[in-house]
């Protein structure tokens, strides 16, 4: 850690998922909440004070009592920031593969219900923001000061270089009219990419320009919202807002909290 602030890092973000064990267990993952709390301590004795935890919402096992227990735990280690994410089936990974299968191995038979993982989800919003932590994004939380700088350029659509096997960058154009193409990516896997390169290639494989509805579905995952033109999707954004989903003030759109709970379906209209 202390090389870390002397090659300048200043950010820190652990993995945690979870504090209970039997959860933790579930997911092939061997800390403890004492394992954590002594990463956290080593951190900031360092001087890295910059810390996120992230916690999942849904693993197997999980009940009222144990996600509200892992909550008191970032309550008693206060970090600046916590991501919260509701539990997404993958088919890539061994739990997700099980969970698709209608298997009962890693526990995929005990995931808690949709309707538990939202209340899950509301419950950490209501704590979070009782300990001076509150939500800035969909899925991230944080004390002022402490947003994600890399992230929120991301979802303000800012442009950004990325180096190495499968990293993406963007340009920062708004429509896709400069001349340039807005977003490209790198070959995915590191054997092409340095094969590329030898060769004296572009690494590049792909090239896009961006699409128009980007700027809502990014900046809609902000709680501040996005400030745009919205009237190309008026007939979207007037049923959304019946529904209770968005609200709008004056050029700016956000999500309400209901609207946040159905994100999805609110995005896809702007794809």
């Amino acid at each position: 850690a202390k090389c870390w602030c002397e090659a300048g890092i200043n950010r820190v973000s652990l993995g945690v998922q979870s504090f209970n064990q039997r959860e933790l267990a579930r997911t092939g993952r061997k800390h403890t909440p004492e394992i954590v709390a002594g990463e956290i301590a080593a951190l900031r004795n360092a001087g890295l004070t910059n810390i996120n935890v992230d916690l999942i919402a849904g693993l197997p096992h999980q009940t009222p009592e144990s996600w509200n227990a892992s909550l008191d735990w970032i309550a008693k280690l206060d970090p600046p920031h916590v991501s919260v994410y509701m539990l997404e089936v993958d088919e890539d990974s061994r739990l997700g593969s099980e969970v698709l299968a209608f298997g009962k191995r890693y526990g995929a038979s005990e995931i808690p219900s949709d309707d538990a993982i939202a209340d899950f989800y509301e419950t950490a919003v209501e704590r979070l923001a009782s300990l001076g932590i509150p939500r800035y994004e969909i899925s991230n939380f944080a004390r002022a000061g402490f947003e994600s700088k890399h992230n929120l350029k991301y979802w303000r659509r800012e442009p950004y270089l990325g180096f190495g096997a499968d990293a993406h960058s963007f340009d920062g154009s708004i429509d896709g009219s400069t001349n340039k193409p807005a977003r490209w990516q790198n070959a995915e896997s590191a054997t092409d990419y340095v094969e590329r390169v030898e060769r004296g290639a572009s690494p590049v494989t792909d090239r896009s320009a961006a699409d128009p509805g980007e700027r809502f579905f990014l900046g809609l995952r902000l709680a501040e919202g996005v400030e745009a033109d919205w009237s190309p999707f008026a007939p979207a954004v007037e049923e959304f807002v019946r529904q209770g989903l968005l609200e709008i003030d004056g050029r700016r759109l956000r999500l309400t909290p209901r609207g946040v709970m159905l994100s999805n379906e609110v995005f896809a209209e702007f794809i």
